[in-house]
């Protein structure tokens, strides 16, 4: 039986590559973001829907809920991104403020509005999956508390959607290329040493992610949830 599959942030990167491979199985997919130019380019190379949402803003949300199926399957929380990349330092406590609030808007709000929407169109059995960083871990200042709290917030979402036979877990990628996370300002040197911090001397690419989010939304992996799984090449290890 086919699925209905959301993934948010979908039009580039990490998000393509994880609404690509659901699409090569057969499942139905909308992909959704901020640029619709961008969106409509990728939904039609990869035979995908797509909607325009801000997922920070709830009005947006609400009109995106007309366009999805009354049924979900999976549910891929991917918008995001560091809000600090190539920008200026704060300046003073308000500057700080506004800082620290849009990394969390970005990156933890937009997981929890997305899933408070469509919750309960979750099919039994389903799965939702959000993509975290090892930031989390390696305490990234706002970008990586943001993305600690997603974990953290993961956990008692998986006790609640447990009772109906839906998982959540979060995957955490490591230095992944190809992507427009790091802009224009990623240097060789920079690449180099992210490289160098793996065990097998290459970086992520965006199937690495995708291939760990379709396991984690398939019926191999009905009884692993409330877990952060780290796909990060050995850069950062667990035991």
């Amino acid at each position: 039986m086919t699925r209905h599959i959301l993934v948010t942030g979908g039009g580039t990167g990490i998000g393509r590559a994880i609404a690509a491979a659901f699409a090569e199985q057969g499942e139905t997919v909308v992909i959704t973001g901020r640029r619709e130019a961008v969106l409509k380019q990728a939904a039609g190379e990869l035979g995908v829907e797509y909607a325009v949402c801000d997922h920070t803003s709830p009005d947006s949300l609400a009109a995106l809920a007309e366009r999805l199926p009354a049924s979900l399957d999976v549910l891929v929380n991917n918008a995001g991104g560091n809000t600090d990349i190539g920008a200026a330092e704060p300046e003073g406590l308000a500057g700080t403020a506004a800082a620290w609030r849009r990394q969390f808007d970005t990156n933890l709000l937009t997981a929890v509005l997305t899933t408070e929407l469509v919750s309960g169109r979750l099919a039994p059995g389903g799965a939702v999956v959000h993509v975290g960083s090892i930031a989390a871990d390696k305490g990234n200042g706002s970008y990586g508390a943001a993305k600690a709290a997603l974990a953290s917030w993961n956990v008692g979402l998986a006790r609640t959607l447990g009772a109906r036979g839906i998982t959540a877990n979060v995957v955490s990628p490591g230095y992944v290329a190809e992507t427009e996370f790091f802009g224009d300002i990623m240097t060789e040197e920079g690449h180099a040493a992210r490289v160098a911090a793996t065990a097998v001397g290459r970086p992520g690419e965006p199937a690495d992610i995708a291939g760990t989010v379709l396991y984690l939304a398939s019926p191999g992996a009905r009884y692993l949830t409330g877990q952060t799984v780290n796909v990060n090449g050995g850069a950062w290890s667990s035991r």
